[in-house]
């Protein structure tokens, strides 16, 4: 096949037709066009030749040119697609390195090997073209809903048609045991979109927490415009969600918007979830009072949070119990995810048996070391003394508001109990000078005799020992593991050092020891404080 006057217009009447019917810019066409004629000129001339094509977009005429650039004489390689500057002179004036010599060259008659060759590039370049397209098409579309038609189901993933491309929804991103018969309709939420070797693979899901939110913007007017606002949304997909809403209007209520008339609005999402039982719940700042809401219809009696911990207590009558867990504990499991923290439901019965533990425990240890009554030892737990350290150094005034306290009386508690810490100092002190604690980390300050045991029985016995600690590992923490919350014991954590502490302890050894430049830790500060007003700032 010859490049003539006869097919030159049908070359850019075929690529105007492909290029229509994969709605694809009909310059990618031409250009593959124009890259297959050139390797089949290259078969024809001799790969090594830098053969190029050009087709005209108008009249369809298709030029064939070879192309030759100056180099330097040390840096030629390639004879046929290159030349010194000597050898230029014969075709150019004053020819520098970097010039190029474009000479015409004739058609090629093309064989059935070429042009099967010709063929097969056309048909890449259309296809990658046609999976840019795809990509752009529906890289921006991530993150809302799609209505689709079912192709075919392979191995529990279905096959969905989306117009131009076809999308994946996986086993697992199904609701419960939904099937779906080819031509069936679906709608489904954009979870991902990503662009592969195999082209632009579009992942849809239906049990996303996400989709359940689009569905209701869908539904619900006040949330598309902005007036309420989905806050947070836990699914056990196909049988139980739980959705926060806010609302910005004080005129709105929130939780009747997405109700609707007569349930119609929360009934349609419903239908759509397969008759997913949809809790709405007020949202609310107050982490306690969100957690209230969240583990609805269950009544809480009481809560108690653990903000460092990012773990809350709830405590709920007896009978209350078994709706607060909900079945196989779904009801907890999903007011945990919306509100972030990780629960603990216990009865009133076990609260106050932990309550009256902790009483004993209490009564105990002031009976045994301030050598006290049982009667007395528990008005001094009753009045909230919990330690003896409190004893020791509170006010006498504090002491006095006990029934049968005076100041001998307190004068003497006090005395006691400062006399029996100075004991456990100095056992504390000797236990870790045989442990072999270097002076240095003896006076640091901030660091009981205590607190020093504790760390030299870790194996911390010097302050470079404690400068080497991370906040952490003195303190405790929480890291997730799998998903999971786990819990990180600090060295001091008995202690009750709090993280910010042992940061600044661990710093101050820093610096004592000429590890840290105060002034870095100036500049540190200051520019972090800097971040924390622009970011308040921006909320604002």
């Amino acid at each position: 096949m010859a490049i003539t006057s006869a097919n030159q217009l049908e070359l850019l009447q075929t690529a105007e037709a492909v290029a229509r019917e994969k709605m694809i810019d009909p310059a990618l066409v031409v250009e593959a066009m124009e890259e297959s004629l050139a390797r089949a000129a290259k078969s024809r001339y001799g790969s090594e030749m830098d053969i190029r094509v050009s087709i005209d977009r108008k009249t369809g005429r298709a030029t064939f040119t070879r192309v030759r650039t100056v180099v330097d004489e040390e840096e030629l390689e390639n004879y046929q697609a290159e030349m010194t500057v000597e050898q230029a002179k014969q075709y150019l004036e004053n020819p520098a390195v970097g010039d190029t010599f474009v000479e015409e060259v004739p058609p090629v008659e093309m064989g059935r090997i070429a042009a099967q060759s010709a063929k097969q590039v056309i048909l890449q370049k259309v296809r990658e073209a046609e999976r840019d397209r795809q990509f752009e098409e529906f890289k921006d579309r991530a993150g809302t809903i799609i209505n689709g038609q079912v192709k075919r189901e392979e191995y529990g993933n279905v096959i969905v048609d989306v117009g131009s491309g076809e999308a994946v929804l996986r086993r697992n991103e199904k609701i419960g045991r939904e099937s779906y018969r080819p031509n069936d309709r679906i709608r489904c939420y954009i979870k991902d979109v990503r662009r592969e070797v195999r082209g632009p693979q579009i992942f849809l899901s239906r049990t996303a927490p996400e989709f359940m939110a689009e569905l209701f913007k869908m539904e619900v007017p006040e949330i598309y415009d902005g007036i309420i606002e989905i806050k947070a949304v836990a699914r056990d997909p196909g049988s139980r969600a739980k959705i926060a809403v806010i609302s910005y209007d004080g005129s709105i209520d929130p939780v009747g918007a997405c109700v609707g008339m007569r349930g119609s609005r929360v009934q349609a999402v419903v239908n759509e979830l397969q008759g997913e039982k949809i809790d709405i719940i007020p949202w609310n700042e107050d982490q306690p009072t969100f957690l209230v809401n969240a583990l609805q219809p269950a009544e809480v009696t009481k809560v108690v949070l653990d903000e460092e911990a990012e773990r809350i207590e709830v405590v709920v009558p007896d009978e209350q119990l078994s709706l607060a867990i909900g079945r196989r504990g779904q009801n907890v499991r999903l007011a945990s995810q919306l509100t972030g923290l990780d629960i603990d439901i216990m009865t009133e019965e076990e609260e106050s048996a932990r309550r009256q533990a902790e009483f004993e425990q209490r009564t105990k240890l002031f009976m045994d070391t301030l050598d006290l009554d049982e009667f007395f030892a528990q008005l001094l737990v009753s009045e909230g003394f919990t330690s003896l350290e409190e004893v020791a150094y509170v006010e006498v005034d504090e002491l006095l508001v006990i029934d049968g306290v005076d100041e001998d009386t307190a004068s003497e508690l006090q005395a006691r109990a400062r006399d029996h810490l100075e004991a456990q100092n100095a056992k504390a002190l000797e236990n870790a000078k045989a442990l072999g604690v270097e002076d240095s980390l003896i006076a640091f300050e901030g660091l009981s005799p205590q607190m020093v045991e504790a760390l030299a029985e870790d194996g911390v016995k010097t302050l470079e020992d404690f400068a080497t600690c991370a906040d952490w590992e003195l303190a405790g923490g929480w890291t997730t593991v799998d998903g999971q919350r786990v819990k990180d014991d600090g060295v001091l954590e008995k202690f009750d050092v709090s993280l910010e502490e042992a940061q600044n302890m661990v710093m101050t050894a820093r610096v004592m020891l000429g590890w840290v430049d105060p002034e870095d830790l100036v500049a540190d500060q200051a520019e972090a404080n800097a971040e924390a007003e622009a970011s308040e700032e921006a909320e604002a």
